[in-house]
């Protein structure tokens, strides 16, 4: 374990030696091992230990200079602080990024939470274990060509010259499985879950397997659809994925740098259906990769950025909060460039729909469980994209699955053409979401 205390004496005692009155720094370390398997074989066992550290040194006039180390011996300090000191005096000078002003206030509920990691033979025969079943469940699958079982124990701290000293630990498991199939006269399909938990003995396995098995299965029977506007029920993760391509829309630096859907002044208006609520919280119980303080030791916090379809906050660092007259929000990263980014999102209902839907009782719906090729076919400036999916045509709780599609549309009218919000919701690694139902999008079939 990091001693923070012992690290933020050493940290001041080397900037007194250096003459620098100003700095700050970030660190983390993370230990992981993984492991792949092949047909009940091991076919790839790493453990790694990664380390980094961001010095941050102000001068005189203001300007920073930063730089980065592997190390977090003294040697590897003094070094770090002596080489951003000297980078300082090209530093900007306009909008020079500075201390957070909440670095400094208590966390009350800022707690580490390792557990033991698991034996390398426990993870090895957990995954062949779930291979195996996968591959027994179905003629047609005929291999499991992306399987990773992992554990990892990471640790973060940040400090600065004015007093403030954070730091938090936590263990992190998670696995996934992706199957390929083989059927003569068909195509390959594949399919795939994911899960995550604290540790290997609270991480569900059998649950991951059933979710793979299940969704592979379904995508057996397929066929092409007719091109034409449809209703779109987004599962979870396709929604956050949209979500998250177009997080300029809420993001202060993007809107700062003139990379955004948004402006300054698009607080107060109305982006979405009132039926939609977005927060970010990275402080929710579902959260298993929960951050108590960002890059500039900022608290995280829960914020509202869609409310009854109103666009209600922005994310910001505290560069960004102190040029538009807010408060920072703890989502900033530490970087050549202080960076947003949002930490875990959590959509919920905004307003009761007039009318529920459900796919046990919908006509000609398309459920989409993954949308694809978001490097490509989002145009996360104007607002469009245009993606392959996997999903499914339903009819009455009857479902086939799609083939060769893509679906299309406008972010923000998509937003507006939602008609429901289901109550169940999902967790996956980016956030708590449930259904969306949009519509009147455009599909694309083969």
């Amino acid at each position: 374990m990091i001693d923070i205390q012992t690290l933020a004496s050493t940290a001041q005692t080397l900037a007194e030696e250096l003459a620098i009155a100003k700095f700050d720094i970030y660190g983390s370390s993370t230990d992981s091992t993984s492991v792949k398997v092949d047909k009940g074989e091991p076919e790839n066992v790493k453990a790694s230990q990664r380390s980094g550290v961001t010095v941050r040194v102000w001068n005189e006039k203001g300007q920073v200079g930063i730089t980065s180390t592997t190390d977090f011996d003294q040697t590897g300090l003094k070094t770090a602080l002596a080489t951003a000191k000297e980078a300082s005096e090209f530093g900007v000078v306009e909008h020079a990024p500075d201390f957070s002003p909440a670095a400094t206030e208590p966390i009350p509920d800022l707690k580490s939470d390792l557990v033991e990691p698991a034996p390398i033979p426990d993870l090895l025969d957990a995954l062949v274990k779930a291979e195996k079943e996968f591959l027994d469940a179905h003629p047609a699958i005929a291999a499991v060509p992306y399987n990773n079982l992992s554990q990892s124990d990471t640790e973060r701290f940040y400090l600065n010259s004015e007093g403030a000293m954070r730091h938090e630990a936590r263990s992190v498991a998670s696995t996934y499985l992706v199957s390929k199939t083989e059927q003569e006269g068909k195509k390959p399909r594949s399919a795939g879950a994911y899960r995550v938990s604290q540790g290997l003995a609270t991480l569900d396995m059998d649950g991951c397997v059933g979710e793979a098995i299940e969704k592979t299965v379904s995508h057996l029977d397929y066929s092409t659809v007719p091109s034409g506007q449809y209703t779109i029920v987004f599962s979870a993760e396709a929604f956050l994925s949209l979500l998250g391509a177009f997080s300029n829309m809420y993001n202060a630096q993007s809107i700062l740098d003139n990379q955004s859907l948004s402006t300054a002044e698009s607080l107060g208006e109305a982006i979405a259906s009132p039926l939609l609520s977005v927060y970010d919280d990275a402080h929710h119980p579902d959260n298993i990769g929960v951050s108590y303080f960002d890059g500039e030791g900022t608290p995280t916090q829960r914020v509202a950025l869609i409310e009854k379809g109103v666009l209600t906050n922005f994310l910001h660092s505290a560069g960004t909060a102190k040029r538009m007259g807010a408060k920072p929000t703890g989502h900033a990263g530490i970087g050549a460039k202080v960076s947003v980014g949002p930490e875990f999102y959590h959509v919920t209902r905004g307003e009761q729909a007039e009318k529920s839907y459900s796919l046990d009782t919908a006509e000609n719906v398309i459920f989409i469980d993954e949308v694809q090729a978001l490097h490509a076919g989002v145009k996360s400036l104007e607002g469009s994209f245009s993606l392959p999916f996997d999903g499914w045509l339903v009819n009455k709780g009857s479902r086939r699955s799609v083939d060769s599609a893509t679906v299309a549309g406008d972010f923000r009218e998509l937003l507006k053409s939602i008609i429901y919000v289901e109550e169940e919701t999902e967790v996956t690694p980016g956030g708590v979401c449930p259904r969306i139902w949009v519509e009147g999008l455009s599909v694309t079939g083969d």
